[in-house]
């Protein structure tokens, strides 16, 4: 099995390239929807997340602006949040790998792949980039967003430049859909002919 490691900075395009991936037959795990899971009503994250940060729960689940209001600019208290999340997000990507044991290959959508040092733990590092522009109005047009917020979340990320040196393949999704899923398509074809 080829573990390939799917990376890029904020309003890169990475989700839409991770779902070109799964729409192309690639089992994909996405760590921000297992955050999502941890953080809903009933999930592992609810209660050490609260206890840690008294408040943040509402009706069982977690509520996220609240979390990201305590832990944003605070590297103290975003290093806790990491060690109660980071675990269970491995759990998570375990039984993953228990699921598609017999695939060719499988794709592990981490947002942090560099800044968790996890990039070893992969044999293809694939980046989604665009030009920065574009990333700043995409990020820009999100709801809630703010330039100092997204300031704030890119000066926590490796730079674009320093992912893209770093990676076996670079998805630039400053093109149209079409050419960047060519770009996937041709990915996948190489991979496949080392399986």
């Amino acid at each position: 099995m080829i573990v390939i490691g799917l990376t890029g900075s904020i309003g890169m395009g990475k989700t839409t390239v991770a779902r070109m991936f799964a729409e192309e037959g690639a089992a994909v795990f996405d760590s921000d929807q297992a955050v999502h899971a941890l953080y809903a009503h009933g999930g592992a994250a609810v209660a050490p997340v609260e206890a840690t940060f008294p408040g943040v729960a509402r009706c069982g689940e977690i509520d996220r602006a609240e979390l990201s209001r305590r832990v944003l600019g605070d590297e103290v208290a975003l290093r806790c949040l990491e060690k109660i999340v980071h675990p269970l997000v491995r759990e998570a990507q375990q039984q993953f790998f228990s699921e598609h044991r017999d695939d060719d290959f499988v794709v592990l959508d981490i947002p942090l792949l560099f800044e968790t040092g996890r990039a070893a733990e992969v044999d293809k590092i694939v980046v989604v980039s665009a030009p920065s522009a574009m990333q700043r109005a995409r990020v820009l047009a999100r709801p809630g967003m703010t330039p100092e917020k997204f300031e704030a979340m890119l000066a926590r990320q490796t730079p674009d430049a320093e992912k893209r040196a770093g990676a076996d393949f670079v998805i630039d999704t400053g093109v149209t859909l079409e050419q960047t899923r060519a770009q996937v398509r041709s990915m996948l074809d190489l991979l496949r002919e080392q399986v």
